[in-house]
C-alpha cells in the first residue's frame, strides 16, 4: 500500500483494519508511536478472546533522538485493601485440548490489575505526537460499526467458546454469533459497547479507567462476585518507565524488555549466546534454548524477585555464558517506524482471559492469575502491587548505519524463540527480513515431569539436529501459528522503509 510521496511509515499489524488506522496517521502527521498505538487500540478492539483492554502491555520505543526505553503495562497483583479470606478463592478450572492440551484458571479470582489503558496514555504523553481522541477514532468505529473475526481469534474461540466464556452473558455474547453459534473467520460482528466505552476514553482520558465509570464497575464486580481486583489496585497503578536492556547481536544493538520481565532478558541471552557462537547452526539453536528454558523452568520461574535475580542472570550471562544457567498464549503485536527514524514495538495481551467482561463495557478481562506457567509460586501468592510475569518481548534495534528496526511476537513461551530465531537470521547471518520470518522454526517444550520435545516445523536439517542429540522431536508438517507471529518494521541505511509479518499469523503490512 503506497502512498502518491515517499513512504513515512510502515507497520506490520495483526488485521487489515489496525494496518490501516496505522497507516492513517502519516497523512496528519504522526510518528512511529502513533502508528503504533492507533493500530494497536484497533487490535484490542478487534480480536476477542485474543486480546483486550482489560490486559497487559509492553511498549518499547527507540526515538531517533534519544535513548530505548520499553514502557510497562503489565498486569498487575491486586488485592490492596481486600479482604484476605478473598484470596486463594474465586477460580474455576477450565481444561481444553487448545494448543495440545491447556490447563487454565478462570473466574473473577484470575483477574489481575490491567495497565493497558495507563501505559499507552503514557507512551502518547511522552512520545505521540496525534491527539489521543484521534488515536482511538478508528478503534471506535471499527468496533461500533463491525469488524471481521480474524482467524486466529475463531480457532482459538472454536476450543474455548462454551467452556471458558460460557458462564457470563455479556462475555459469550461477545464471542459467538446471535444464536450462540461459533463465528467464523472473516464473519462480521461488532461491539457497540465497547465502542461507547472508547468514546468515553478520548473524553475524559485514562482516569475512566484509574477512578471513573470503568473502574467503579469492575471494582464492584470484583468485590461481588470474590475477585481481588479494587479500587484502590486501579487507582494506584502507574505505569513504569524502564531502561531498555540492550544486547549486541553482529552489527546490531537490541534493545528489549528488561526484568521483571521474563521474555525479554531470557532473549537476550539466546541472542548472546548465538553471537558467541558466530555462524551457528540448528543443532546450537537447539542447545540453546535447551540450556535457557530449563534453566528458566526449574529455577528463574519461581523467584520471589523477578527483577532482581533477572539481573542477575543477565549480568552472570554476560560474563560467564551459558555455564551460569547450569545451577499466554493470547497476544498480539504490532511494529511502526518512520522515516525520521524513531521505531515502536508493541506486544499486549489478556492471557487466555477470564471468560468475563467487566459488566456493561464489551471489555473481556484477563486470567494472568490463572495461567499456571506464570504463577509457579502459586496462582495468589504474591504481594499485592507485584508485576506479574511474562514473556512479552517487543524489541527495537539500530545500527552504526542508520538502520533500525522495531520487531515482536505474540506466543507466550514461542515469543522468545520466534524471535531468537529470526533476529539470529537477520543479524547475524544476513537473512533480509521477510525470509527470516519466513524461515523454519522449533522450540525446545520443557514439559511438566522436566522432559524435553524439540517441536519444530518440518526440516530435515532440523530433525538430524535432533537425532543428533538424542532428544525426543515432534514435526509439525507445516509453518503453524504455534512458533508465533513475529511482525517487523524496518527503516534501512537508505532511508526506504519496509514491514514484513507472519505468515503464521495473517499478518497485515504496508508503508504509507
Amino acid at each position: 500500500m503506497m502512498a502518491s510521496m515517499s513512504p513515512r511509515i510502515a507497520v506490520a499489524a495483526t488485521g487489515r483494519q489496525a494496518l490501516q488506522a496505522g497507516l492513517a496517521v502519516a497523512d496528519r502527521g504522526g510518528n512511529a508511536i502513533d502508528a503504533a498505538l492507533a493500530a494497536s487500540l484497533v487490535a484490542l478492539a478487534t480480536e476477542p478472546g485474543m486480546v483486550s483492554l482489560g490486559g497487559g502491555a509492553f511498549i518499547a520505543v527507540w526515538p531517533a533522538d534519544g535513548e530505548p526505553v520499553v514502557i510497562d503495562g503489565n498486569v498487575e497483583m491486586p488485592g490492596r485493601g481486600a479482604d484476605p479470606a478473598r484470596f486463594g478463592h474465586g477460580l474455576r478450572e477450565v481444561v481444553t485440548t487448545y494448543g495440545g492440551g491447556v490447563t487454565m484458571y478462570a473466574g473473577h479470582g484470575s483477574v489481575a490489575t490491567p495497565g493497558i489503558v495507563p501505559a499507552f496514555s503514557q507512551a502518547h504523553q511522552q512520545f505521540a505526537a496525534l491527539p489521543w481522541a484521534e488515536l482511538l477514532r478508528p478503534a471506535i468505529d471499527a468496533a461500533r460499526f463491525g469488524y471481521p473475526m480474524s482467524p486466529a481469534a475463531a480457532r482459538y474461540l472454536s476450543f474455548t467458546a462454551d467452556s471458558l466464556f460460557g458462564d457470563d452473558p455479556e462475555a459469550h455474547a461477545l464471542v459467538t454469533r446471535t444464536d450462540g453459534g461459533l463465528l467464523q473467520g472473516g464473519e462480521l460482528t461488532a461491539n457497540p459497547l465497547l465502542a461507547d466505552v472508547l468514546e468515553a476514553l478520548a473524553e475524559q482520558g485514562p482516569d475512566l479507567f484509574s477512578t471513573g465509570e470503568v473502574a467503579r464497575s469492575l471494582a464492584g464486580d470484583m468485590a461481588a462476585n470474590g475477585g481481588l481486583v479494587t479500587a484502590a489496585d486501579l487507582a494506584g497503578y502507574r505505569p513504569v518507565v524502564r531502561r531498555a536492556h540492550r544486547q549486541r547481536a553482529g552489527d546490531w544493538t537490541i534493545a528489549t524488555n528488561p526484568p521483571p520481565s521474563v521474555g525479554g532478558p531470557m532473549l537476550a541471552i539466546m541472542l548472546g549466546e548465538l553471537a558467541r557462537r558466530g555462524n551457528w547452526s540448528w543443532r546450537d539453536a537447539i542447545e540453546i534454548q535447551r540450556a535457557v528454558l530449563t534453566y528458566r523452568t526449574a529455577v528463574h520461574d519461581y523467584s520471589p524477585d523477578l527483577e532482581a535475580d533477572g539481573l542477575d542472570l543477565l549480568n552472570s550471562v554476560g560474563e560467564y555464558g551459558l555455564s551460569a544457567l547450569r545451577g499466554s498464549s493470547s497476544t498480539a503485536h504490532i511494529s511502526a517506524v518512520d522515516a525520521e527514524g524513531n521505531v515502536c514495538a508493541i506486544t499486549i495481551s489478556s492471557g487466555y482471559c477470564a471468560g468475563l467482561c467487566i459488566p456493561g463495557t464489551g471489555i473481556l478481562l484477563n486470567n494472568a492469575l490463572g495461567e499456571l506457567e506464570l504463577n509457579r509460586l502459586g496462582l495468589h501468592a504474591a504481594p499485592p502491587g507485584t508485576r506479574l510475569a511474562s514473556n512479552m518481548a517487543p524489541s527495537v534495534a539500530r545500527t552504526a548505519d542508520g538502520r533500525a528496526l522495531a520487531i515482536g511476537s505474540p506466543g507466550a513461551d514461542r515469543i522468545t524463540t520466534a524471535l531468537m530465531l529470526v533476529l539470529g537470521q537477520g543479524c547475524l547471518h544476513g537473512e533480509d527480513l521477510a525470509h527470516a520470518i519466513a524461515q523454519t522454526r522449533l522450540h525446545v517444550r520443557v514439559r511438566a515431569d522436566n522432559s524435553l520435545c524439540v517441536e519444530y516445523e518440518a526440516n530435515p536439517e532440523i530433525a538430524a539436529a535432533i537425532a543428533d542429540l538424542g532428544l525426543e522431536g515432534h514435526v509439525y508438517p507445516e509453518p503453524h501459528m504455534y512458533f508465533g507471529g513475529v511482525g517487523a518494521a524496518f527503516h534501512h541505511a537508505d532511508g526506504r522503509l519496509e514491514a514484513a509479518g507472519d505468515a503464521r499469523r495473517e499478518a497485515h503490512v504496508g508503508v504509507a
